[in-house]
Order: C-alpha cells, then structure tokens, then sequence
C-alpha cells in the first residue's frame, strides 16, 4: 500500500476529550475516527487490524467446532418480551415504533435470536452438541461512552453459543471456550487474566470474564496475592469478621436525632459502625416490567451493600433504588428503618447479620433507633445470604489473607445459561428415549473493537503504536528517503512478490515527518532506504519495538525481512499454552 494513496492521515495534534492512550494514538495515527459519542469509523489501517483479529477468532473458535453464520443486527420485541428481558435492558437498547407498531430496535445480544433458530432447526439429540458463532456490529445506547473503542455504543463483537442436550456437555464446550479464549488473546499479544463473574441474571452456576488488567479499567478486581484468588468484585467472596458471642439484651428505643446515616449515628452513640445495621431499599424487577417489589436489604454498617449479589440471590431482572413514598408505604422511614414491622417488603440480610448481636438499627420513626436488636429474636428474613461487597483489604474467602483492588477491562465474557432460554422460548428436542427435554446453551462474547484499543493501551510506548506482528496492519512500513527512492521501489515490489505485507512511504515529506508517522503507526518492521544507507551498503532495518538499527545488504534485505517476520509469528506463537481451568 502506497502512503500517498492511503486514506486518512495521521494527525500531529491528539484528540481533545481522548481520555486513553489508545483513543488518543488510534486517531492521532489514522485508525479510527469519532463520528459522535461512542460512535466511529474504522479506516483502512484498524480494519486490517481487525481483520486479522477476526480471522484469529475464527480460527480458535472452529477448531472447537464452531460453524459461523450470519444474523441481523435488528430484533424484534417480542422476542425478548417471551424472554423477559424486554425491560430489563430497554433503556440501553436502540428502539423505533416501526411499521405495525412491532417496535422493532438494534440488538444489544442475539440469545434470543439464537433460540429462535435454535426452535426451527433442532428436533432431535443426533442433531447436538452444536456450536455457532457469528462476528457482526452491536448496539448498546452507554449513556456514558467513554475511551474510545473501549466503551463506545457501536461495536463490533463475536458471539458464540454452545447447543447440549445436558449439563455435561455444556460443561466440556464452556472448558473448551476457556482455552480458545486463552488462545487467541495470546496470539493477540495481551495478557489476560480469567475471574469469575455475575452470573445474576440466568439460572446457570458459573460465568467467567477474562480482564485486562490496566488503571484506566472500569471493571474492580479483588485479587489474593498469598493463594492466587481473583474475582469481579460484582461476585467477590471475603472472610466476614466474626463478632465475639454475646447474650442477647433487651432491645431499647434510643432517641438519636439528626443521626440519618450510619457515620452520624455511630458516632452520636460512640460505637463502632460494626455495632450498627445499614438498611437499604431497592425496587427489584422480576420477569416484566409490571412486576415490581420492595426490597428491604440489611448490611453490618461497616459494609456496603453489593446489588450485583443481591440481585443475584433475589433472581432479579434489574434493581433500582425506592422512591421515599414506596419506602413509608411499607412502614419505614427512611434514614431510621428497621425491619422490625416493616411489611409487603422482600426483607434479605446478609448472612453476617445472624452472628452479629446487640446491633443498633432503626425503630421506623423520625429520630429514634432501637438498640440490642438481634436478628432472630427481633426479626427474621426471607432470606439470608452473602450480599456485602468486597473491599480493599478484605480477608481472602480461601486463604484468610488481605486482599487488594485491581482495575480492569473486560475484553471477553462466558456465562452457563443452561436452560433458560429454552424453557421460555420453547428449544426443545427429543432425547433417546422420546422425551422431550430443553436444549442447553452457553453463551460466549468477546468485544472486537474493544480487543483491538485494549492491545493498542497495551502495546504503545511516547512516540506511539507498537504492534504485535499478529495484528499488524502491515508487517513492513518502508520508507524511502531522498536518493534511495529507485532501490525502494524494487525493494517494495521485491517484498509484495515475497507475501510480505508493506505500507510503503512514497509520500514527498522530509525525513522526520515519515519517521514521525512510522513510530505513530507502529508497524513491527522498518525498512528506510537512503542516499546514505545505500553508501553504507544497502537498506536500514529496525524493529519498532528497539532502537538498534542495521544495514543489510540489498539482496539480503527480502530474504532477512522474510525470516524476521517469521521469528516474530513463531514468538507470538510461543505464548499459546494450555491455562489451567478455573
């Protein structure tokens, strides 16, 4: 490819509102370009850089079995009304009234798509197991995109779903994601770690998120570097403290005003905060909109409230939090609630709170608290479970030690939906005995886009891009300088002849503008032909990842060039191994 017939340009200024490394140097070296928030095009040089991605996807997923097809970016709403996920994702999804009223909208998933398929093409147990897989654009209307291709609200992604006919085999296909996964984030040159993550809203036992680790990540990991436990912090467990055991004693209205929060109603009784009960309401949403209950969920005050468990153990669609009028309707007030006589309310309390006696909680009346209430005595749950959220410094749930914070980014997900979607969209096939039974599915994403920024914020150092020959738009930026542009030439016919792919500057700029845009760019190998590097004997090689540099000889430079892109693939490939299964 000649750089002066190349569309889009590198830009000596970086983006104003770029937030990333990667957003900045994927515009400034003419990548991508911002068409509006979390919107973009991907010009010559991301597309070939995804391309090659893609074509890594797809090697590791069919080499498990996958067959790739083909389904449309727009669903329709009904569909995910017979799922139940209609609203529960709605505010996220793009949507328009349509011909007919069907309110048509962009897929932010195609689970039910894929049971639709699922419902038409498989009848019987020879037709599983089954593995599809397609590579399409995806909508999620983020009201806060953000770091380019990162988080944006245009993206491309590759999902696959796995087809059993029981948990068994569902269990093979999710390992043999695992490592496909592994696979191909090695030969994309960017490390990942693989975590367990909130499998909340299916009825599966497991999912996992693989995460690169980086401070600019949304995602919170808590980490145990003594035993090697790592967890989303959406799902991480901890080694609650135990209190000293207690007898219970009488339970006493205190007045305590202005004492609406924990902070001001310890230290207003001088108690640690330990000693107090935090209440929390959330309305949860369960299979439709229409279905809406108040949740009253209790916490040691110590500790926050982690709703990704909550809604968890509660099987809820969405949380969102109580309106004031929705908590007084079920007999509390709000900054002095008690779960003693509240009524027509899901009352669930982390599972601590049974331990923990002689707690300090709200009496449901404006400036008055109940002290020595215990749970049992006083009140019982619904239900009680582990619903506190992790923290830096928690003890590990395995090992006992501290544990620390670490931030993320989500580049690939997998999560047993089991059989969900079969059950509520009708997938059913007849196993060998004539009965019919629910297909069991896995559901497996990994985020193009978001892949191709991530390796760019890995892979980049001052001067700009530096990228894995895996996934290089060009293997060999030559740029040809005054006096040198003849032999360039024959060298850029010479190495196109040889299969080498080459971004060659032709372009009538001086030397250091092309120097400039070969480090922007970040192509692995560069060759730069001269009047001087001809009198020294040939052509200048540099790896763009080192500062040496040598001359080769002319007719070594296509078969040398040759031998260095394969030591680079065959490093690249060195890094594939097999990862235990966690």
């Amino acid at each position: 490819m000649l750089m002066s017939q190349l569309f889009g340009q590198t830009l000596r200024e970086p983006s104003a509102d770029a937030q990333a490394a990667s957003y900045r140097l994927l515009v400034q070296a003419g990548f991508i370009r911002p068409l509006g928030a979390g919107i973009f095009s991907y010009l010559h040089l991301a597309r070939r850089s995804m391309t090659k991605i893609e074509a890594i996807l797809r090697e590791e997923i069919e080499r498990i079995g996958g067959q790739e097809i083909t389904m449309p970016v727009v669903r329709r709403a009904e569909r995910w009304t017979e799922s139940g996920r209609r609203y529960q994702t709605d505010n996220e999804t793009g949507r328009s009234s349509g011909r007919e009223d069907r309110e048509p909208g962009l897929a932010m998933s195609h689970d039910e798509m894929v049971a639709a398929l699922v419902r038409t093409e498989i009848r019987s147990y020879k037709q599983l197991p089954r593995l599809i897989y397609h590579l399409h654009t995806r909508w999620q209307d983020d009201p806060r995109p953000r770091a380019g291709l990162i988080r944006a609200r245009e993206f491309i992604a590759k999902d696959s779903y796995s087809l059993d006919g029981d948990w068994e085999g569902l269990d093979r296909q999710y390992r043999a994601h695992y490592q496909a996964y592994y696979n191909i984030f090695h030969r994309c040159s960017l490390p990942v770690v693989a975590v367990r993550s909130d499998a909340s809203t299916v009825d599966e036992q497991i999912a996992h998120e693989f995460i690169y680790l980086t401070p600019i990540g949304e995602d919170t990991l808590l980490v145990c570097d003594a035993c090697g436990y790592m967890a989303n912090r959406q799902v991480a467990r901890f080694r609650k403290p135990q209190p000293e055991e207690e007898l219970p004693q009488p339970i006493e209205k205190v007045a305590t005003p202005g004492t609406a929060t924990i902070a001001d109603l310890a230290n207003f009784l001088g108690i640690p905060t330990s000693r107090t009960a935090k209440a929390i309401f959330r309305m949860a949403t369960f299979a439709t909109r229409e279905v809406e209950r108040l949740v009253f969920a209790v916490v040691r005050g110590d500790m926050d409230l982690n709703e990704a468990k909550l809604a968890s153990v509660l099987k809820a669609c969405s949380l969102r939090p109580a309106q004031e009028e929705e908590i007084r309707r079920a007999g509390a007030v709000p900054g002095y609630a008690s779960p003693i006589g509240v009524r027509d309310a899901l009352v669930v309390v982390d599972d601590l709170i049974p331990s923990s006696p002689n707690l300090v909680a709200g009496a449901n009346e404006e400036g008055y608290h109940l002290i020595n209430v215990n749970y049992g005595r006083d009140y019982r749950a619904d239900i009680v479970a582990d619903i506190a959220m992790a923290e830096e410094g928690c003890a590990c749930s395995e090992c006992g030690a501290p544990m620390r914070t670490a931030r993320g980014i989500a580049v690939g997900s997998m999560i047993k939906q089991g059989t969900r979607y079969a059950e509520t969209l009708g997938c059913t096939f007849l196993d060998r005995d004539g009965q019919r039974k629910p297909v069991v599915m896995g559901s497996y994403a990994i985020g193009v886009s978001r892949l191709l920024a991530c390796i760019a914020e890995e892979h980049h150092d001052e001067l700009g891009l530096s990228w894995p020959i895996s996934v290089a738009p060009y293997q060999v930026h030559l740029v040809a300088l005054p006096g040198g542009e003849e032999e360039a030439g024959r060298f850029y016919a010479g190495l196109r002849d040889a299969g080498v792919e080459v971004l060659y500057d032709d372009r009538d700029e001086s030397a250091g503008v092309k120097f400039n845009d070969a480090d922007l760019i970040g192509i692995p190998i560069r060759l730069t032909v001269s009047k001087r590097s001809l009198a020294a004997g040939g052509a200048e090689l540099k790896l763009r990842r080192s500062a040496d540099k040598s001359i080769l000889p002319g007719e070594e430079v296509i078969p040398r060039v040759v031998a260095l892109i394969e030591e680079l693939q065959k490093e690249i490939a060195g890094r594939v191994r097999t990862v235990p299964f966690r």
